[in-house]
């Protein structure tokens, strides 16, 4: 397995939405492993395709403290939202900012496994939350965009001047 590099806000390729996988096939895998063993090390909870620059509809997640459920969702579709609920987010691609966002409270989403067989999950609290915030990216958006636009400003603003100092 390999620790692959996360693309940073505000990385334009970050806003490119995601293909469907067509296929569940050993490259998907292995690219779910990766993905996997990046999230751990980064740490985080979720990671995203998008996130490491594959533009294909795959997300992983674990909201164990002991990394000892990892999730595997291909072509994620939330079928149902139900409630609101507002909580602080983080994203590896926006290291360092916290910020308050509303999502669903509950959600039903449909997948392919990494057999390639349909299911479907009810989520609520901490794992529908990141569900929600995994899909945004496979859509090619970020927590960010959900703040106002002085707070959008200067996030970007930190951003760009820490890549210009690099």
């Amino acid at each position: 397995m390999a620790l692959l590099p996360i693309l940073r806000y505000p990385n334009p390729r970050l806003n490119r939405v995601a293909s469907p996988v067509s296929i569940v096939d050993e490259a998907v895998r292995k690219l779910a492993a990766n993905m996997l063993e990046t999230m751990y090390a980064a740490p985080g909870v979720g990671l995203a395709a998008t996130q490491v620059d594959v533009h294909r509809r795959l997300i992983v997640m674990d909201i164990s403290e002991d990394h000892s459920c990892p999730m595997i969702f291909i072509n994620p579709d939330i079928l149902n939202r139900e409630g609101e609920c507002e909580d602080e987010e983080g994203c590896l691609s926006v290291p360092g900012i916290r910020e308050k966002v509303r999502r669903s409270a509950t959600i039903k989403v449909a997948a392919l496994n990494l057999s390639g067989k349909r299911m479907e999950l009810e989520a609520e609290g901490l794992l529908a939350v990141c569900i929600q915030h995994e899909i945004d990216h496979l859509d090619g958006h970020l927590f960010v965009e959900y703040l106002s636009p002085l707070k959008q400003t200067r996030i970007k603003n930190k951003f760009l001047k820490q890549s210009r100092e690099k």
